[in-house]
Formats: structure tokens, sequence, C-alpha cells
């Protein structure tokens, strides 16, 4: 494994087809934070359960025309929330300007999501190396936003056991990947305890999709 520090404020290419976008959503970050809680007030937080039954430690919502979800049937987008059984929150117009100008600043111009997945992660909460394949194709990037606390993002190959790379993500630092990229694994280390001054004891990120 190898350790990536910042050193700089501009972009950052950590693989082929994949960009480390330092503050790139810092400017926009209240606003951000507020439309979270507009999405979360309709379709709040919940602890998903993996098709083997067990319970994810990251908290998760969705926005968009459709959201992920998780449960015994299996990993899969779905138009409406289960625990509503109403659509998602429409995806607000701040959040489809961001993911459009990140991913035209790594070279994926036209990127068009139409689906955010939400995550809230506390102190000691992790993810687990993943490819996130349950998209319809793969041509378009996924554009990843990080605000709150810090946090460690691995970058893996296209193997799981592949060595991964350790990204020390910042409040407003975006990374995007695809092309040679989009199947790579990738996963969070376990959330170390702070304190941030937006968001208290807590990282928020947004993952950006084109899922259909």
């Amino acid at each position: 494994m190898t350790t990536l520090a910042l050193f700089d404020e501009g972009p950052r290419a950590i693989a082929d087809g994949a960009i480390w976008l330092p503050g790139h959503a810092l400017a926009q970050d209240r606003a951000l934070l507020a439309a979270i809680e507009q999405v979360t007030a309709a379709a709040p937080f919940r602890h998903l359960e993996t098709p083997g039954g067990l319970r994810m430690s990251v908290a998760m919502s969705n926005c968009g025309a459709c959201g992920w979800v998780s449960d015994r049937r299996g990993y899969r987008y779905a138009d409406t929330d289960p625990l509503s059984g109403q659509p998602w929150p429409a995806m607000p117009t701040l959040f489809r300007e961001l993911a459009c100008s990140a991913a035209a600043a790594a070279g994926y111009a036209g990127f068009e999501p139409d689906a955010c997945l939400i995550n809230r992660y506390l102190p000691g909460t992790k993810l687990s190396l993943h490819q996130d394949r349950d998209e319809a194709d793969f041509s378009a990037p996924i554009v990843s936003v990080s605000l709150g606390l810090p946090a460690v993002f691995q970058f893996g190959g296209l193997q799981r056991a592949d060595p991964a790379q350790r990204l020390p993500l910042a409040h407003g630092d975006v990374v995007v990947w695809g092309g040679n990229s989009r199947l790579r694994f990738h996963g969070v280390l376990a959330l170390k305890p702070g304190h941030h001054p937006l968001l208290g004891e807590q990282r928020i990120n947004l993952t950006f999709r084109r899922a259909r």
C-alpha cells in the first residue's frame, strides 16, 4: 500500500482515469449541507441490510431518479424509497452542478448523474473494499464528494487483493474515477474520532452515478 500526501491544491491523477480534486466542493459546503438536510428530512438515513443479513455500519439515503438499496434480495437500484414507498427526493440542482463540474474537471464532460447515494460515517465506521458495479453500464464515471471529518480513502486495483493507495481526504475534496479505473476496488478505513466545525463528529459522502 502507498499513502498519498497532499502537497498542492491542484488536480492530482491517482490512476489512469482517476483524479483527486482537493477542495473542489469547499466553496459550496454550507449550501450542500442545507440540501442534504432537506433530502434526508424526506428520506431519512437508515442502515441497510446486506444480502447475507448483516447490518451495514454506514447510514445511507438517496436522491435522484433512482436510489441504491440493499436487502436479502441483493444490491440494486430502486425507483422508490423502501421505507416510505414514495419516489426518492429529487436531486438538488446544486448537487447535479457540482457532480458535472467535478466530472468535467477530471476529463469526463457530459456526465449526467441520475442517482446520488448519501453516506453518513460516525467514528469507527468503515466501508470495505468493493466495486461499484450495479449500474446499467460503466461508461460514466463515479463522482465522490467528502464533507466533514477527514477520512482515509482506499483506492485499489481491479482485483480485491491488489495493493491499494490511501488518500487522506479532507472536507470539500472530490474524487472522480472512470474509464480504465471505473471498476477499481475502493473503500474507507475506519473513521477516526474528531470534531468538524460544520458537521461535528461525522463525515458525509455524496456519491454520484449514472445508474441507468
